[in-house]
């Protein structure tokens, strides 16, 4: 796990025409500097006191190899430079249809009848399953970064382009293997030195021993697509025919690719 927290010496505040203020921290928990970058942007705000927090500064302790010294500036605004980062995110999530409910938490029948058991389906009929739409945990995140132009060749943009649409086969900024959906990139080109190109991204949780009506230990990638087979099964009780889960099917719909191809660091 990996944590960041202020030095005792921070902050570090200046004022007059120049004003700066600068945050002293400690990162710990992981040997990677892009890693520890973003464990840092995600602990200080993005701005302080009016001022514009500037790229951080990383270098490591040198009493161990997880541990860095950080720091991050803050002042007045100033076009970023070759090498710079920033990073957003939201967590709006995304809709997904769904057929089977995590669980039925009440059955209600008039006096003398028993609700039928439909085992978490949702909205069964004599036909068919109709599901309903729900929001799932979508994390969407985006980067920008200003890369030299040396690295922006016809062949980094097709990497960016064979990549789109796939799911990191790799961990990839602290997620795991397949919970990363590449998005794609948009870029301009600042003068002769550098590319603003921007990463997009979205994130979902794998996920591990899932019920499905009797069925159980069920295991998901996040990007993977499950579904439910239902059949006509009777409920002795309520006396009547119900749909009931014979089988759940976990398919691949995207393919995986090797985030490192980005330029950007995993």
């Amino acid at each position: 796990m990996v944590t960041v927290y202020e030095t005792p010496e921070s902050p570090v505040i200046v004022g007059g025409e120049n004003p700066s203020v600068e945050l002293r921290c400690k990162v710990e928990g992981t040997g990677d500097s892009l890693a520890a970058q973003m464990a840092l942007l995600w602990f200080t705000p993005a701005t302080y006191n009016g001022l514009v927090r500037q790229t951080p500064r990383i270098e490591p302790d040198g009493d161990s190899p997880d541990v860095w010294i950080a720091s991050v500036q803050y002042g007045l605004r100033k076009p970023p430079e070759t090498g710079d980062f920033t990073y957003q995110f939201d967590t709006g999530g995304g809709t997904q249809h769904i057929t089977q409910s995590l669980q039925t938490v009440a059955r209600y029948s008039p006096p003398g009848a028993v609700a039928p058991d439909f085992k978490g389906a949702i909205g069964t009929t004599g036909e068919s399953v109709e599901g309903v739409d729900v929001t799932v945990p979508v994390y969407n995140f985006s980067e920008t970064h200003y890369l030299p132009a040396a690295q922006v060749t016809g062949a980094y943009k097709a990497t960016l382009f064979s990549l789109t649409g796939k799911t990191n086969s790799a961990p990839f900024r602290g997620f795991a293997k397949g919970e990363v959906l590449f998005l794609g990139a948009s870029g301009s080109k600042r003068g002769e030195e550098d590319w603003e190109i921007t990463f997009r991204f979205a994130a979902s949780q794998n996920v591990n021993g899932l019920a499905v009506g009797d069925i159980l230990g069920i295991n998901k990638k996040g990007w993977e697509y499950l579904w439910v087979r239902y059949a006509d099964d009777e409920d002795e009780a309520a006396k009547a025919l119900v749909k009931k889960p014979i089988g759940v099917y976990i398919e691949k719909v995207y393919e995986e690719g090797n985030f490192a191809g980005l330029g950007i660091g995993t």
